[in-house]
């Protein structure tokens, strides 16, 4: 394969519509995603664990009789408040707009084993 230099991106006038750079709110950060990253990763399991300095959400897909843990995510008890009330508010926004979410049962697996 012959190796051919990739061109320069050059950032448009308002970043924030570039795939994988979202400045945060005032503070004028760009952050970059790969294209895999960017894409998102499906799951239908989320596990939450803690101890006292961090929240530890495991995001999986689970479809017995394998699963794939897809993101580890860890973070400070003050950051994971903060998202609490972000998705919390997000949600709301969410009914607001599309009307009420009903509340699925709960599964009658956990991680493909039945739990009745």
């Amino acid at each position: 394969m012959e190796n051919k230099p990739q061109p320069q991106h050059q950032p448009e006038a308002d970043p924030s519509h570039l795939a994988g750079r979202q400045p945060m709110a005032g503070k004028g950060i760009q952050i970059k995603a790969k294209d895999d990253v960017l894409s998102g990763k499906y799951a239908n399991v989320a596990q939450i664990n803690h101890n006292k300095e961090e929240f530890i959400l495991d995001f999986m897909s689970i479809f017995p009789p394998v699963g794939t843990l897809n993101s580890r995510i860890v973070m400070s008890p003050g950051h994971y408040k903060r998202m609490i009330k972000a998705m919390q508010d997000n949600l709301q926004k969410y009914e607001s707009r599309f009307g009420s979410i009903e509340e699925s049962d709960a599964p009658e697996t956990v991680h493909g084993f039945p739990v009745k």
